[in-house]
């Protein structure tokens, strides 16, 4: 087996750790992993991103699920309009954005730099979130549930999900917070849902588009799932958030590396 095919598998594996760990965050690896360890083009990397999110996220639900932890109602509520868009996007936007964007003196911006860097940017906001603790400190005394804005949340979850392949769990989790008013533990269980149906709704859109290798992918996604099973297991050993702080901090150096990798 070739060494980088190797190491990509055992990044999925360790995605999967990350997520069954910390309840989410592993997954913004699976870009990098698959367009620098696997030499995967952008574009095809974003869509097969987008079944392995969908495939561990929904693995992750359905566990909290058993543990009544998912609110269903205010997932759809949330879901309805990204999953719609994430497939748009994947379906009809993406395959119609020229490979040459534009220039700026004589550096060509391509599709694929520019899909990259706003990946990189993703994950950097990503790794914030990680290293405040926004989770963790968000106010949940609201008046009222606020549907209307948890809609629009959406709408911005499935523009990200559908350029770049991520989840979105820094946007959804705070919004499940602050205007559903639900408690930590079922806005993390609860966007798991929305993650899952996002993912798998927004990838239907790539399998017109895309030449897929559906046997790396399945294996790939399965190792991933394994993955969250043990990190599951692993949350009684070992203490979520002082994980989260360290991987943010990776996550955080990764961004600027992917950066720096592709504008210089």
């Amino acid at each position: 087996m070739d060494i980088n095919l190797l190491l990509g598998y055992i990044g999925a594996f360790f995605i999967g750790i990350i997520l069954g760990l910390i309840g989410g965050g592993g997954s913004i690896l699976t870009v990098p992993i698959l367009v620098y360890l696997l030499h995967i083009n952008p574009v095809t990397a974003t869509g097969y991103s987008l079944f392995v999110v969908g495939t561990s996220s929904l693995t992750g639900a359905l566990i909290n699920m058993r543990k009544k932890l998912v609110e269903i109602k205010v997932g759809v509520v949330f879901a309805f309009p990204a999953f719609v868009v994430v497939y748009l996007m994947r379906r009809f936007v993406i395959p119609t954005i020229p490979n040459s964007l534009f220039y700026i003196g004589s550096y060509e911006v391509t599709k694929d730099i520019a899909i990259m860097v706003f990946f990189a940017i993703v994950m950097l906001i990503t790794s914030i979130s990680m290293l405040t603790n926004k989770r963790e400190n968000i106010i949940t005394q609201v008046t009222s549930y606020q549907y209307h804005i948890l809609f629009l949340e959406g709408i911005l979850v499935g523009v990200i999900a559908g350029l770049v392949g991520a989840g979105g769990g820094f946007l959804i989790i705070p919004a499940l917070v602050l205007f559903a008013k639900l408690p930590m533990k079922k806005a993390v269980a609860t966007s798991l849902l929305i993650i899952s149906i996002n993912s798998l709704i927004g990838f239907m859109g790539d399998v017109a588009t895309l030449d897929i290798d559906w046997n790396f992918l399945l294996l790939f996604s399965a190792i991933a799932v394994v993955g969250i099973f043990i990190g599951s297991y692993l949350t009684n050993f070992i203490p979520p958030k002082k994980l989260k702080k360290g991987f943010g901090w990776f996550v955080l150096l990764m961004g600027i590396y992917i950066l720096i990798k592709e504008l210089w």
